[in-house]
């Protein structure tokens, strides 16, 4: 089976709405990085030297490579990333080789099945 790591660097308000949205997509699990840092474009406001931007948090989601598309798109709708500026962004790379799946990969191979 091949693999996609979806990645998402995503304001901390979003992220339970984010894992909710890539769980019903077929994600089957997550890894959350809390407090991470990002800036856009345009930098933050700072006042005093003190960084007013929220907390954000880094999302990892090692999806089969069939669903990856689609827990990305549902990843984007459910973090506002089109909508909001400075929501977030998602993307996926690919994965050569992966261990320790042997508990999700019944249910990866159910996922997938029910798709094709």
């Amino acid at each position: 089976m091949k693999f996609k790591l979806i990645m998402a660097l995503v304001d901390d308000n979003h992220t339970d709405t984010i894992l909710d949205a890539a769980r019903e997509a077929g994600a089957t699990g997550s890894t959350v990085i809390t407090s991470a840092r990002g800036e856009g474009l345009v930098p933050e406001r700072t006042f005093l030297g003190l960084n007013l931007s929220g907390q954000r948090d880094l999302i990892l989601f090692l999806v089969a490579e069939q669903l990856a598309r689609d827990i990305l798109e549902r990843i984007a709708i459910a973090g506002r990333f089109n909508e909001e500026h400075g929501a977030g962004i998602a993307f996926q790379v690919a994965i050569e080789d992966a261990v320790g799946l042997k508990s999700q990969l019944q249910a990866l191979s159910d996922e997938i099945e029910d798709q094709i």
